[in-house]
């Protein structure tokens, strides 16, 4: 995933931050020993001038001056270590601050990304996606098929809830190890509480791990902010963010059919899933719709593309909430 220029340029700006902090520590502990060791500062007064005197001699042509010079050196370094250990300083105590000592707070190690430049990518990741307010248990270590019953029969097709839930996982899993190479888009669709949106916030949390850009909303955000871009011509964050949600990596819609829905919504319904399809960008939905309804609200040209370019999964089961609260109670 290519950031955008203000993301590249924030993590940047980041660093440079981290380095001016890091510079005043140093800065501060160089005044605290000159303070308590004033002959440290004479030490370091007297390494400058030999640094001085000695390259006006190799200019000279004296050959012997920078071996001369590095005996020098290391005889005023070695006591300048022996004095910070007498007064109780660590040995390193001088050395220049670092956040991370592989890039010195650089982001890159030659021409490749630091793994904390990887990190800050995907920490910015997270605060633009909108799923900072789901709890970190919402991850796939922590789904449990438990709460899907070998009893529970969808009378459809017949299958059991456990059944069903263990294909959709397989899914899932080959959505997020496929990201970038395949295209693909999902469609859960199921009564209230059986794990939709958990499943949705699982997959968005393993897809920004990976780098890639999320974007997640209920749908009367979307189709609030998609409003906002529509009527409010000179919102410049509206308009950005209607950019981001035809631009992301994945979006995440979820729980449509909850927002009032007009023939306003269900055309920018369409423009938005079109659109994402046209440039290829992956689109995971999530309803308590049943497909007849979603036909009804969102007009069959939407169906159609969903029903022709999704994967539709069906998700039943108990609402697992309850199920919750009785395991507690």
């Amino acid at each position: 995933m290519a950031l955008k220029n203000s993301q590249y340029y924030a993590i940047m700006r980041d660093y440079e931050q981290k380095r001016l902090k890091n510079h005043d520590i140093q800065t501060a502990r160089y005044e605290e020993v000159y303070s308590r060791l004033p002959e440290f500062k004479t030490l370091d007064e007297s390494i400058s001038i030999l640094s001085v005197q000695y390259g006006k001699k190799l200019l000279n042509g004296d050959d012997r001056a920078l071996s001369s010079l590095k005996e020098e050196l290391e005889i005023l370094r070695a006591s300048k270590k022996d004095l910070l250990a007498s007064a109780g300083f660590p040995k390193d105590y001088l050395e220049p601050v670092y956040d991370c000592p592989d890039c010195r707070d650089t982001g890159y190690i030659g021409n490749q990304k630091c793994h904390c430049f990887k990190q800050a990518i995907i920490q910015l990741l997270y605060e633009e996606s909108n799923i900072k307010e789901f709890p970190d248990e919402a991850s796939f270590d922590n789904f449990s098929l438990d709460f899907y019953s070998s009893s529970h029969y969808d009378k459809t097709t017949g299958r059991s809830a456990r059944a069903m839930m263990e294909d959709t996982l397989k899914i899932c899993h080959r959505f997020i190890d496929t990201f970038g190479q395949e295209f693909q888009n999902l469609f859960f669709y199921g009564s209230v509480g059986v794990g939709k949106t958990f499943l949705s916030t699982c997959i968005a949390r393993e897809i920004m791990e990976r780098e890639f850009s999320v974007l997640y909303f209920s749908a009367p955000q979307l189709f609030s902010t998609l409003a906002q871009t529509k009527f409010d011509r000179n919102n410049s964050d509206a308009k950005n963010m209607s950019e981001y949600i035809y631009n992301a990596d994945l979006l995440i819609i979820d729980d449509l059919g909850s927002e009032y829905t007009n023939a306003f919504i269900a055309a920018q319904f369409f423009a938005c899933i079109n659109e994402r399809l046209i440039h290829r960008k992956s689109t995971i939905i999530s309803t308590n719709l049943s497909l007849e309804s979603l036909a009804d609200l969102y007009t069959e040209r939407s169906f159609s593309r969903i029903t022709s370019s999704y994967t539709l999964l069906k998700v039943i089961g108990d609402d697992i909430r309850i199920k919750k609260k009785l395991k507690r109670s």
